[in-house]
């Protein structure tokens, strides 16, 4: 059975065990949840970081299928229910840091990584960060058509401080590392003190964001194994057509001692349609 066949038959699984067992008023309950006090929410917001502002460009956004940009209403129930399967799940554990990655080049694991972000602050009480961790190719900055002077590579370079490189690109309670070239040794940069000093500066922002970090592809390089001790737990995206089972199961093997969150299945030729969902 392939990586993708053993997720899609345990999510199935647990759809009808969690169905089995929770009873009606439950189920009715938590379709009720008030929304957090705005008072709440505005505290919280004059907590966060004030953040350096990066201009986008939305024609970029669009070429990329970046969901600031026009989507598609199927793309976009996607990733709403991709966030909130990911919300849940990480909830569950106290989770607040996933590296997303591949096995392979060209999969989509840097779309995804940056819509998941932007699907995370749709919900008003969720803070998030996305960081561009892929040293080797960065393709974030490209993605959104972004602007800025100072990245990652400044900031394990010692050229810049935190404050220079954590960007908003005008989404509210969402922030942008971004990097703009290639950093020798990849992995070691990944495991440098300096770079601990960012995984620890994030972990203590208030309020404290969910931290999605695009990696390099698996297979490619052992950036995600390096990272791998200071991170939470992963997202491997797969695509249909692309991902071979053979690379699967090598990327199966080298995830065996992380968290793996999930997959996600890219490019599906399977579309809802319906008019009413």
């Amino acid at each position: 059975m392939s990586l993708i066949e053993a997720a899609v038959q345990k999510a199935r699984k647990l759809g009808n065990a969690v169905a089995a067992k929770a009873p009606p008023q439950q189920a009715q309950a938590a379709r009720h949840t008030p929304a957090p006090d705005a008072a709440f929410v505005a505290a919280r917001t004059a907590q966060a970081r004030k953040l350096r502002m990066a201009s986008v460009d939305e024609p970029t956004m669009e070429w990329h299928g970046v969901m600031l940009g026009k989507m598609d209403a199927s793309a976009q129930r996607a990733y709403r229910i991709l966030r909130t399967r990911v919300q849940q799940r990480m909830q569950a554990q106290g989770w607040y840091s996933v590296a997303v990655t591949a096995a392979g080049e060209g999969e989509g694991k840097t779309l995804t990584a940056i819509n998941l972000a932007l699907a995370l602050t749709r919900d008003v009480d969720t803070w998030a960060c996305v960081v561009d961790l892929d040293l080797q190719r960065p393709r974030l900055a490209s993605y959104l058509g972004m602007t800025f002077d100072r990245g990652i590579s400044d900031f394990l370079a010692g050229k810049a401080e935190l404050e220079d490189i954590v960007y908003s690109i005008g989404v509210e309670r969402l922030a942008v590392i971004p990097n703009d070239h290639a950093v020798d040794h990849s992995s070691d940069a990944l495991a440098s003190p300096r770079m601990h000093e960012l995984y620890r500066a994030l972990a203590a922002e208030q309020p404290r964001p969910i931290v999605v970090y695009d990696l390099p592809p698996l297979l490619l390089s052992d950036d995600v194994i390096k990272i791998a001790p200071f991170v939470d737990c992963s997202l491997l995206v797969v695509s249909e057509g692309m991902t071979s089972r053979s690379n699967l199961e090598h990327t199966k093997e080298l995830l065996h001692d992380m968290n793996l969150l999930g997959v996600v299945l890219n490019r599906s030729s399977v579309r809802v349609e319906s008019g009413y969902y």
